[in-house]
């Protein structure tokens, strides 16, 4: 008898654990602007109608300008940092498999993403020179990351996930 060999195939190395690259980021802040700003937009309108409805009075933020600005503000601060905190990434960072860790790679805390978030709009300041380390930087740390000690990575492996579902679509029986 002969027998053969076989060779096991290398492993499919996934993006899990490695550092987001600028398209990545930028999309899932684009998704998470756009999801920001629906839900103040939602929630604006559903107060402005609650009001409306106990007064009977016509009530507008438009009208209130610098206090829609700073609710506006309280709002993108809490969406941010309440997600962060929660699991170290925001809906938009779920989508696009990304999420925010410590810079040794362990999840972030309450006070870390406070001070992400605060220091977010400094990396918009100066036409976003911020930014400009995640396209020049090994580790990819934007401005706000140095300050908060948090890095970017992918959260998931999609080559992995499309596998396992390849997996499971050969093991289902077939009638």
């Amino acid at each position: 008898m002969t027998t053969v060999e076989t060779v096991a195939a290398p492993p499919i190395e996934g993006r899990q654990g490695h550092y987001a690259g600028a398209v990545s980021r930028l999309v899932a802040f684009a998704a998470d602007a756009g999801a920001s700003w629906g839900l103040f937009t939602l929630g604006a309108a559903a107060l402005s109608f609650s009001i409306q409805l106990v007064t009977g009075g016509h009530f507008t933020l438009t009208h209130h300008q610098v206090a829609s600005l700073v609710v506006l503000v309280i709002w993108e601060f809490l969406y941010f940092a309440y997600q962060w905190t929660l699991g170290g990434k925001t809906i938009g960072m779920a989508v696009l498999g990304i999420r925010v860790v410590r810079m040794d790679g362990t999840p972030i805390g309450w006070r870390q993403a406070v001070v992400r978030t605060l220091a977010l709009p400094l990396s918009f300041l100066v036409l976003g020179l911020g930014f400009l380390g995640i396209l020049t930087n090994r580790d990819r740390y934007a401005l706000h990351d140095r300050i908060a000690r948090t890095a970017v990575v992918y959260s998931w492996d999609a080559r992995a996930a499309r596998l396992r579902w390849l997996a499971r679509q050969e093991s289902a029986p077939t009638a």
